[in-house]
């Protein structure tokens, strides 16, 4: 009997792992997916409201089912859609238009060190010093990662969207804290996501005004490296793979494993989405930029896995988006 319960417990581990690496692979292919579309002529904005609209579509018959979240928790479904949804996308979207993909990703990476300044500075509340040397491993890789001795060689313009990008993840982060109550008063993080994405799309068709994008675009192929790809292929990668299965497999991961293992997992998206951009899009990095990365990397696990100080809040949950980090707490709840 104990054999079959810990046969049954390494399986249901196994199949998190699997999730969670998955989950990781889809949002790390969102970039290199994106790009092209953006090259072939579609507006950063454009492609963000199409990713995020056709998510909420398919997203919809989970906020009907949890339409009582819209009554019992209004200001974290705004604040979810606005910043998790679209501040984050528009913001990276914008940033990979100038800016390799790579290099734009690991600028987001460093929401989990602004985190911590939000906490020690704002919140005023102590953190440990292994996540002080997080965050000083974190900016020291970025520094490696733009080339500061270069005098800055990627598009300033390209980095700051990214900043804006991991600007945006440090307030949905702050509001998944604010949304992780215990009990089963707890906001069900699939209906969050999913309310989240129809908010943000609200909010992009606004901004966005898709009505004057040009949609012959999406009948045209795109292409990814000098190699022709059906422009509408790619979409239904970024709506389908990198954004709803990714969302939904994140979730279904904590599920199986505990926060801190799905996190260190989720590290893998900023290899992920660089080693893709190296092989599809061809945007080659140098060996400083790569070591930087990994620097990058590593200051991010130490910042969001060390033990928190006494006083202090958990650390968040680094890459991917807040669904991991709301999925984490609703159901470790």
């Amino acid at each position: 009997m104990h054999t079959s319960v810990s046969s049954r417990g390494s399986r249901g581990k196994g199949a998190g792992l699997a999730l969670a690496l998955g989950s990781a692979l889809a949002f790390g292919g969102s970039g290199v997916a994106a790009k092209p579309l953006i090259e072939a002529g579609l507006d950063p904005l454009h492609v963000v409201w199409l990713r995020v609209a056709g998510a909420a579509l398919v997203m919809l018959p989970l906020a009907v089912r949890h339409r009582a979240l819209l009554r019992r928790r209004p200001a974290l479904l705004a604040g979810f859609g606005l910043l998790a949804v679209a501040g984050v996308q528009a913001c990276y979207f914008a940033a990979i238009s100038r800016i390799p993909v790579g290099v734009a990703l690991l600028v987001e990476y460093l929401a989990p060190a602004l985190v911590l300044g939000w906490v020690r500075f704002v919140q005023r509340r102590p953190v440990t010093r292994a996540a002080g040397l997080g965050v000083v491993l974190a900016v020291g890789g970025l520094a490696c990662v733009v080339e500061v001795w270069a005098g800055l060689g990627f598009d300033a313009l390209g980095l700051l969207l990214a900043l804006g990008a991991a600007c945006c993840q440090v307030g949905y982060f702050v509001l998944s804290d604010q949304g992780s109550d215990s009990g089963a008063d707890a906001p069900d993080p699939l209906g969050v996501i999913a309310y989240g994405l129809l908010i943000g799309a609200a909010v992009l068709t606004v901004v966005a005004r898709p009505w004057g994008m040009d949609w012959s675009v999406l009948a045209d192929p795109a292409h990814m490296d000098g190699t022709a790809v059906p422009a509408a292929l790619l979409l239904a990668w970024i709506v389908l793979v990198a954004t709803v299965v990714a969302y939904v497999t994140g979730v279904l991961s904590v599920r199986r494993l505990s926060p801190q293992v799905a996190g260190v997992v989720a590290c893998l998206e900023a290899v992920i989405a660089t080693v893709l951009a190296w092989v599809l899009l061809g945007e080659h990095l140098s060996a400083p930029q790569i070591v930087g990365g990994v620097v990058v990397l590593v200051g991010a696990f130490i910042a969001q896995s060390s033990t928190p100080a006494k006083g202090s809040v958990e650390p968040v949950v680094a890459g991917g988006g807040a669904e991991r980090e709301l999925s984490a707490r609703g159901t470790a709840a």
